[in-house]
């Protein structure tokens, strides 16, 4: 079964890019679908302007790309609730790069993110 994970990314985006710690201010989100636990596919998806819809619009985007999980450094309370009323599970990561991200996701070593962990507290 196929998954597609995103990852918060600094340009120019990809596996060698460093992880974005804010899923809301990255450059793009680096788009990486596995399968089988062995990385398929690797896509970048610019991340829109905060102003566009402020940081819901990239949760309907990632959303409606079929993304089943990202991996984040950080975020607020109001995506955070989105993601879960989208059914894409938000993992916890502080790593140097998308690669490193997905290695500790296909190891399984990557905890929930939870609300107790956004950046206004759960507010």
């Amino acid at each position: 079964m196929s998954t597609l994970v995103a990852v918060p990314s600094d340009m120019p985006g990809g596996l060698d890019a460093p992880m974005g710690m804010h899923f809301g201010h990255c450059d793009l989100f680096t788009l990486v679908e596995t399968e089988d636990n062995k990385v398929t596919t690797v896509t970048t998806m610019p991340n829109p302007p905060h102003e566009e819809g402020g940081c819901l619009a990239p949760v309907q985007l990632l959303a409606g790309k079929g993304v089943n999980a990202i991996i984040v450094g950080g975020m607020g309370y109001r995506p955070l609730m989105a993601f879960a009323q989208a059914g894409i599970r938000v993992l916890y990561a502080k790593a140097p790069t998308v690669q490193a991200c997905i290695d500790a996701y296909l190891a399984g070593q990557l905890p929930e993110f939870s609300k107790d962990q956004t950046c206004h507290g759960g507010a």
